[in-house]
């Protein structure tokens, strides 16, 4: 049975980018933007740019994902961009 697939797959999906978007609003210092839906959907966008970075310079082949490290930091990549444009206003 595979964890990420099938049914639960979506619901998987919305899980672990809860988590990495709390861990990433955690480590990343100043005020961060949204609530429930935001944070997950920056943990699931963080895990996306961080698998994208990853297999452009070799560390993941393709097929593979980036682990939760990875989807945290390239989360906090999303918080830092998203102050930078925010910062502006």
């Amino acid at each position: 049975m595979e964890i990420f697939g099938g049914e639960r797959g979506i619901l998987m999906t919305i899980i672990i980018g809860l988590l990495v978007g709390i861990v990433a609003k955690f480590l990343k210092p100043g005020k961060d933007p949204g609530g429930f839906i935001v944070t997950i959907l920056i943990g699931i966008a963080g895990s996306f740019i961080a698998t994208f970075l990853g297999q452009q310079m070799g560390w993941y082949q393709p097929g593979q994902t980036a682990g939760f490290i990875g989807s945290v930091v390239g989360a906090i990549i999303l918080l830092i961009i998203y102050a930078l444009f925010t910062r502006k206003r």
